[in-house]
């Protein structure tokens, strides 16, 4: 069964011009146009599939400072107080609150680089608790367990994937901009070697501008504009349990699992970092890149089948313009479920949270997490093509900080002051190594 997902309705038709086009309408992909919008720029937003219908609906939807990376932490802040402002300005619900995210451990290795990390964020006036034992053991009381230690993370949130997208789809309407759905885009054109429009499967738009929000189709995307982007998605499985459970942490991480409370009252169980590598073309292409990742992570993840080859997203290969692309033959990627890794998720939540125990599955699904060789999202525009800008690779951080990525976006097209230093994210780091670069978290 599909993650859940709230349906959006679609502009009934493509504009001829816009000020800008947005391709791709997962979560960085809506928020980017709803900037773009709120600035009085005309706007249409392009998805070849559904809005938010990929990892932006899979995902566990925390919205955290806690445990990032130091390049990704100023975002991340800036993104919880845009979440709540995006509610207050539009008048459309994403689920967002700041219920506060639970960490417990048994670790001393674990407490120690938490403890790290809560005094590096003080310096950026980040807080975050760390609990002894006795506190630990208080808050994850629901586990009837002893941990050694754990954080609280106050000011930390959650939003709901199922609806966070389609909200912000609906702000960008209300807005006058223009949300087309089905609608892939094939490539950009040129006049001048600055881009001067979309073409779409039904046809083109004139712009002066383009993002491309792709998620993991960005790689393949600007391939076919002679743009090299390392990227490698990892497939990642998690489950649903139905509502009914009682006294459970809205958030809670440990190593062997982690749930979270899902807007109808079930919770979303999942095992961090967890995935399968399934080989494809691009994997191959790019691996030499992301050695220091595998390095780095390599007891998290196993090796895949041939759901990445089939489902066309990692191809190398070239398409036209006047013919139907991998994207239109594969609108949603929905890739299998890996059945034992949600066996072994089911089992852990259990043994974490024997509440539990009775509480049926009520859906399984898996997305593509698509990585950067160094954890870090790309984001700027390139110099080879002026007028378009890349905002992809979001290494499975994409949801949480998509307003932040959203706004930045917006301030690198309108010329404004950046809502955040731009240079940790520009795409031409990557023609660097990644050794010693890595995200940390």
């Amino acid at each position: 069964m599909p993650a859940p997902l709230k349906l959006v309705d679609t502009s009934p038709k493509l504009p001829e011009a816009a000020d800008a086009v947005v391709i791709g309408g997962g979560i960085v992909g809506v928020f980017a146009a709803y900037y773009l919008a709120r600035r009085g720029m005309k706007v249409a937003l392009v998805e070849k599939g559904r809005i938010g219908a990929e990892q932006s609906s899979r995902n566990w939807g925390w919205c955290r400072q806690q445990n990032r990376d130091a390049r990704e932490l100023p975002m991340a802040t800036k993104s919880l107080d845009l979440w709540e402002r995006f509610a207050a300005e539009s008048g459309e619900d994403t689920g967002f609150r700041r219920c506060g995210l639970l960490y417990l451990s048994t670790s001393e290795e674990e407490l120690a680089g938490w403890a790290r990390w809560r005094d590096f964020a003080r310096n950026v006036g980040v807080t975050t608790h760390m609990l002894n034992g006795a506190q630990a053991s208080e808050r994850g009381r629901a586990t009837g367990k002893r941990w050694k230690g754990g954080v609280f993370s106050p000011t930390d949130g959650t939003a709901d994937p199922a609806s966070a997208a389609p909200a912000v789809a609906r702000a960008i309407l209300k807005l006058g901009g223009t949300v087309h759905q089905s609608c892939a885009a094939r490539g950009i054109e040129t006049e001048g070697g600055r881009l001067s429009g979309v073409v779409t499967e039904h046809g083109t738009i004139r712009t002066k501008t383009a993002v491309l929000a792709g998620g993991a189709w960005a790689s393949s995307f600007c391939r076919q504009l002679g743009i090299r982007f390392p990227q490698a998605a990892i497939r990642s499985s998690i489950l649903a349990v139905s509502p009914g459970s009682i006294g459970l942490p809205d958030a809670l991480h440990t190593a062997a699992v982690s749930v979270t409370r899902r807007a109808d009252g079930g919770y979303t169980v999942a095992i961090s970092g967890r995935g399968r590598v399934d080989p494809t073309p691009q994997q191959l292409r790019f691996s030499p890149q992301f050695l220091p990742m595998f390095v780095k992570r390599w007891r998290s993840l196993a090796p895949g089948g041939l759901e990445g080859f089939h489902s066309g997203h990692e191809t190398l290969a070239r398409w036209r313009l006047d013919a139907p692309t991998p994207m239109e033959r594969m609108r949603i990627l929905d890739p299998a479920v890996d059945k034992a890794t949600i066996r072994l998720t089911h089992s852990r939540a259990v043994d974490l949270l024997p509440p539990l125990k009775n509480i049926s599955i009520a859906a399984a699904w898996a997305g593509y997490i698509d990585s950067t060789p160094d954890g870090v999202p790309g984001i700027g525009e390139i110099a080879a093509v002026p007028g378009f800008i890349l905002a992809a690779g979001f290494s499975g951080h994409g949801f949480g900080i998509g307003p932040g990525a959203g706004h930045l976006i917006a301030d690198i097209v309108t010329g404004n002051e950046p809502i955040v230093d731009p240079r940790p994210y520009h795409p031409d780091r990557f023609r660097k190594s990644a050794w010693g670069k890595v995200a940390d978290f």
